[in-house]
């Protein structure tokens, strides 16, 4: 490094030191001293220490000549041992000093990283970490009052919103509780106030929302009274603006509360303080009081609101009340009008085209793609089902009553839809032409069936509507063949119809193919999983390939749905006890009459079972209550008399017994036990009595005629001997005929044999099958027992009475069969039809237990 050697100046040119001037050259001398080297006389240097003191570390402008400071009377101490000035290795002029005498300001008020405490040995620390963190912030003084009363009102709005929040989550009584808190907390917050002398700055609008919080609280929970008040104390406050509007929330609580007057008023003084500017908010409060005018009956006072709110805002809503005002009063002209009125109102919604994309612009097809489903288009679709369910219900209502016919009355209806927005109702109001022709007490059947048959070259959705119900009258009229021809029409016209799927296996079912009458329930599920008719069809179809487990399943998936259903419950029960298991048939069936607990099979079916059980008592009791309801079931009346028998209480039988003699009086074996009973008990002259009005009417019957004779003995009476004569001769007569019969099958007998024997060498001829009218087929369960069934078991029945040869006196106890028929009957056990339910009730469900025709 080379250094430059100058003269160093003399003490007294120290003195001359000024600022620079513009002539003088301010950066010569720049190489010579650099004062920066030097840093162990700061302590003495007076500009340097001055600097620090007036301008805490910003060292102000140096006035210097050469070297630049006091310091520069300093030699440089070289490695000579001598001081002298040291230029800069770099070749680079000093900042901050002068050359020869001239004076320049400095371009650099402090350099990066310098402060004025820094000290030899200390680190460079330009963002001041070393000093630590920065002290904490200055607590707030929460003693004041302004303080209190801040934290009090932030209190009182968490208190608001938690019950705001509760009620929305249906904790009703929570958000009372809330409410009720928040009230004690605002009081608290303005008698503070009060106490500071801050009256003036009271907080009106926190007031208001804690007033009205807690008055619809008190509505929500149905505390009426208390939420009147809480309205009446907002309402007349003055110092409220706007308060008048809450009169209709007073007047909904005296609608619910059936206040009707009052209702009416105060809807009407809510009506005067809002202004003509609010025009939606007063067409509701003006249609408010059209309805609370119905409820009243005062219809014409309702058609003047509700005209008018037509006149001005027409709704699909108010349309439908001003038609139903106008069928009240039969004003039928109005109501033509007023239903063109309905079908003219603007729904306001953008046309469905709208959402079907577009092949060529793929951002748009996005867009389409992302609202065809939101909470807008859903919102639209709903306005328009109800719509439609207005229109529809408004002209099943007036067709009757507009016309002299109901089909002229549709068929105005149907020319009125044609021509407005809703044109594809009109197919729909046409098929509830024919359904209503069948609910109709003359029930012109041909006229439906025609009208249902205009539709077999409409479109394939109407074609499949109008096939489904006519399948389904066929159906009903057991007319399988046009049934099923239509099923295939309605398939045929939309294959995704599970109306038509189970209308066409039931047609099925009744043919006993079972396996493919399942096929197409299961199909008619995988269209739509809650078709529940579907799902009962397959559990009974089931039931007949005697695949109980799966039934089961099948019925236990329909409880879940159909958690009331006493058919569905039956079902379950009857399986159980194919199953083998009686408890869990006893416990569905404690189910079904819970559900129906007048139901007279149900209970004898429960008897049955605790029969089955050995539980005697508990059977008599629900034999017992299924005769109190159903006096004239012969199995019940049976069990009942036989019981009675059993335990020596023949009394109490008789009546039992002449019960199914009224029912039965050709049945000589009714009257044969009320006189038995007579006689086991003691009461031998009404015995006789009985015994003898049973001879008027069966002469013939043998064993009347061997009690009479037997009685007459014990009582040494004279007839004796004239029905012991009259027994002699019908037992002859008896055998006769046994004889006859013998001898006649005899021969019959032996003529087959004979006939066997000619064919013996000759060729096997072709049999001929019996065939059965399918129109006979029942679609009974294998469960239930025909009628030569029946009968076989009532005949086991009374043999195990005691037998006419042998008197009650002397007979001992048997076991009494008390059997019993299927509750539900066989027509539980027929599928559920298919028909296609329109808008309403346009099915022919009966409600009765055991009815399963049930339209889908």
């Amino acid at each position: 490094m080379s250094i430059s050697l100058h003269h160093l100046p003399r003490e007294g040119e120290m003195e001359n030191v000024h600022l620079a001037v513009e002539e003088d050259d301010i950066y010569s001398g720049y190489n010579d001293y650099n004062p920066t080297f030097d840093s162990e006389e700061l302590e003495n240097d007076v500009g340097f220490q001055q600097a620090v003191r007036t301008s805490h570390g910003r060292r102000p402008p140096m006035t210097a000549r050469f070297p630049g400071t006091a310091i520069g009377a300093r030699p440089l101490a070289s490695s000579f041992g001598s001081r002298i000035p040291m230029a800069s290795s770099m070749g680079r002029p000093m900042t901050g000093a002068v050359q020869d005498g001239a004076a320049r300001p400095m371009t650099a008020v402090r350099a990066a990283g310098y402060t004025s405490s820094l000290t030899r040995g200390s680190n460079f620390d330009p963002l001041g970490q070393s000093r630590g963190p920065a002290p904490p912030l200055e607590a707030k003084n929460e003693d004041t009052p302004e303080e209190k009363i801040k934290i009090l009102e932030k209190k009182v709005n968490d208190l608001i919103e938690e019950s705001c929040m509760a009620q929305s989550i249906g904790a009703l009584q929570l958000a009372l509780e809330k409410a009720k808190e928040a009230g004690r907390k605002e009081r608290a917050l303005v008698r503070q106030r009060e106490q500071s002398g801050n009256a003036e700055h009271i907080n009106l609008d926190l007031t208001y929302s804690v007033l009205l919080n807690l008055a619809n609280q008190y509505a929500n929970n149905e505390m009426y009274p208390e939420a009147l008040n809480s309205y009446q104390v907002i309402v007349k406050n003055k110092m409220f603006s706007n308060a008048g509007r809450l009169k209709v929330n007073m007047a909904n609580i005296y609608v619910k509360q059936k206040n009707y007057p009052k209702a009416i008023k105060f809807y009407r003084m809510a009506l005067d303080q809002i202004s003509n500017a609010h025009k939606e908010m007063r067409i509701k409060i003006m249609q408010n009081i059209g309805v609370v005018f119905v409820r009243m009956g005062q219809y014409s006072d309702a058609i003047t609101s509700f005209e008018h709110i037509m006149s001005e805002s027409p709704n699909i809503k108010t349309g439908f009340n001003l038609i139903l005002c106008y069928y009240a009063i039969g004003d039928r002209e109005r109501m033509k009008k007023a239903f063109q009125k309905l079908i003219s109102v603007p729904l306001g919604i953008d046309d469905e085209d709208k959402y079907i994309p577009s092949n060529d612009d793929a951002s748009s097809n996005m867009v389409i793609e992302a609202i065809k489903n939101d909470k807008l288009h859903q919102m639209e679709r709903d306005l328009k089902v109800l719509a439609e369910k207005f229109i529809m219900t408004s002209a099943k209502l007036i067709a009757p009553a507009i016309e002299t016919s109901f089909a002229t009355g549709f068929d105005w209806c149907v020319d009125m839809v044609k021509s407005s927005q809703y044109v594809e109702l009109a197919n729909d109001l046409e098929i509830n032409k024919a359904i209503t022709y069948l609910r109709q007490k003359d029930f012109n059947q041909i006229e439906a069936v025609e009208t249902l048959k205009t539709f077999e070259k409409k479109d394939s959705r109407v074609k499949s509507a109008a096939a489904t119900n006519l399948s389904f009258l066929y159906f009903l009229e057991k007319d399988y063949d046009q049934a099923d021809r239509y099923a295939d029409l309605a398939m045929n016209a939309d294959r995704y119809n599970p109306a038509a799927l189970i209308n066409k296996g039931n047609t099925v079912f009744v043919k006993q193919d079972y396996e493919k009458a399942a096929e197409f329930y299961k199909e008619a599920l995988r269209n739509d999983s809650s078709c529940t008719e579907a799902l009962y069809n397959l559990g009974l179809t089931y039931k007949r390939l005697n695949r109980l487990e799966e039934a089961l399943d099948c019925f236990l998936k329909l409880h879940a749905i159909l958690r009331n259903s006493a058919q569905v419950m039956y079902q379950l029960a009857n399986l159980y006890e194919l199953l083998e298991d009686p408890q869990q048939a006893i416990e569905w069936l404690m189910q079904v009459i819970s559900v129906t607990p007048t139901d007279p099979r149900a209970l004898a079916k429960l008897g049955e079972l605790h029969d089955g059980e050995g539980d005697k008592s508990q059977a008599f009791q629900y034999y017992y209550e299924s005769f109190r309801y159903f006096p004239s079931n012969i199995d019940v009346i049976e069990w009942l008399g036989a019981y009675y028998i059993e335990t020596q209480f023949c009394e109490k039988a008789i009546q039992y017994f002449e019960r199914a003699t009224l029912i039965q009086p050709t049945q000589v074996k009714w009257q044969l036990m009320v006189a038995s009973c007579y006689r086991r008990s003691g009461n031998y002259q009404k015995a006789l009595e009985t015994y003898k009005d049973i001879h008027r009417k069966f002469p013939e019957n043998v064993e009347c005629l061997r009690f009479l004779v037997r009685l007459c003995t014990d009582m040494g009476l004279k007839e004796v001997q004239e029905y012991a004569t009259k027994l002699k001769k019908v037992e002859k007569m008896k055998e006769i005929r046994e004889q006859r019969v013998k001898s006649g099958r005899e021969g019959s007998a032996r003529g087959r044999r004979e006939g066997r024997e000619g064919s013996a060498g000759s060729a096997a001829g072709v049999s001929t099958p019996v065939l059965t009218s399918p129109k006979k087929a029942s679609i009974m369960d294998s469960g239930h027992s025909s009628n030569s069934t029946k009968g076989e078991r009532l005949s086991a029945k009374m043999r195990s009475l005691p037998g006419s040869n042998e008197p009650y006196e002397a007979s001992s106890p048997k076991e009494i069969d008390a059997s019993y028929v299927d509750p539900l009957g066989p027509q539980m056990e027929r599928p559920k039809t298919g028909a296609k339910r329109r808008v309403e009730d346009d099915d022919f469900a009966d409600e009765e237990l055991g009815d399963d025709l049930l339209p889908e």
